[in-house]
This record gives structure tokens, C-alpha cells and sequence, in this order.
């Protein structure tokens, strides 16, 4: 099993390096080409919200429907973009909630 890496802001990036969690922040410009690299080396990729946000929605859940790796779109510190409520989708699916 391969270290998890971490993909965000460099505040954010502190306490997962302090977690002993690889951490990458890309620029703009290179986020696919990285996003694209952890998740071929690791088995969990974390990447902020903020960070997920310029990724094509379709995309981005395409990469999360895989097994491997397991991708997660967590907060950033700053807490600017919100993280997708994937529970709330998934019961509204489900005729659950309306």
C-alpha cells in the first residue's frame, strides 16, 4: 500500500505533512497533470475543495466512482469553497429525501 497524498493549499498542506501525508501544490495550470500523477501512485488522493472546484464536475466524479484510488475532496483551512455533501445527493437518490 502507497502513502496517501495530500493536493491543496500550501496552510492546508501543513497539518498533512505534519501527519507525515505527502503534499503537492500545484498551480493552476499543472492541478491535471498532478491529480493525474498522485492518483497513479497512490491508493488515497485528499484534494481540497478549493482545489477541485476548476475540475469538470463530470470528471471529478468519475475519478471519485474508482476504486482505486480512493479520492476525497476535504476542506481547506480557509473553508472558502464548500465540500460537495455527497449524503444529501445520495438519499435524495434514493427517494429518501425530497
Amino acid at each position: 500500500m502507497s502513502a496517501p497524498i495530500f493536493i491543496g493549499d500550501e496552510t492546508s498542506a501543513c497539518a498533512y505533512r505534519l501527519a507525515g501525508i505527502e503534499v503537492r501544490m500545484p498551480a493552476p495550470s499543472e492541478l491535471t497533470a498532478t491529480l493525474q500523477q498522485a492518483c497513479s501512485e497512490a491508493d488515497l488522493v485528499l484534494i481540497t475543495a478549493q482545489y477541485a472546484q476548476p475540475l469538470l464536475p463530470d470528471k471529478l466524479a468519475q475519478m471519485q466512482a474508482r476504486t482505486r484510488p480512493l479520492l476525497i475532496v476535504v476542506p481547506d483551512v480557509r473553508g472558502q469553497v464548500s465540500v460537495p455533501d455527497f449524503a444529501s445527493a445520495l438519499r435524495r437518490q434514493l427517494g429518501v429525501e425530497p
